[in-house]
């Protein structure tokens, strides 16, 4: 069964602070036929403000998958998926790394973490675009996500 199928929007949390980045993706996300919400945070503290529906995001929907860039202001993305990855409420939703970064102590470090995959943001748009979709494509329709 496809995680798309359950009739309701898949809800994405996209943690970036680059706007150029945001709106890449955003766009990407648009083009697609997967019908999803997308809420963008743009550095970790908030990000941990979100998922645990703290302060101004205390209706924040839970989110089915999170993108998560590893270099953010306040609190770095490693710090995030360690939190995310230790909590009994937060763990079992897929974070997907996605990050300009392809150092291999990143890759290696995220793993242990136990980030769900790690993506290199390509530079050129089309690419960029193309693996946006590649994500959301493999995500939320090929994998069934756990249920809420």
């Amino acid at each position: 069964m496809e995680a798309a199928s359950f009739g309701k929007p898949i809800e994405i949390l996209l943690v970036e602070d680059n706007e150029g980045d945001v709106r890449l993706t955003t766009e990407a996300l648009k083009e697609n036929k997967v019908c999803n919400n997308l809420s963008v945070v743009g550095d970790g503290v908030e990000a941990m403000h979100f998922l645990r529906q703290q302060g101004k995001h205390a209706g924040a929907p839970r989110p089915d998958l999170i993108l998560l860039d590893l270099n953010l202001p306040k609190k770095d993305g490693r710090e995030v998926l360690a939190e995310i990855k230790s909590d009994e409420e937060l763990r079992r939703i897929p974070v997907v790394i996605l990050t300009t970064s392809k150092a291999e102590e990143d890759v290696i470090r995220t793993y242990d973490l136990h980030a769900n995959c790690y993506v290199t943001k390509p530079v050129g748009f089309e690419e960029f675009a193309s693996v946006v979709r590649s994500i959301e494509n493999f995500w939320l329709t090929v994998v069934m996500l756990p249920p809420q």
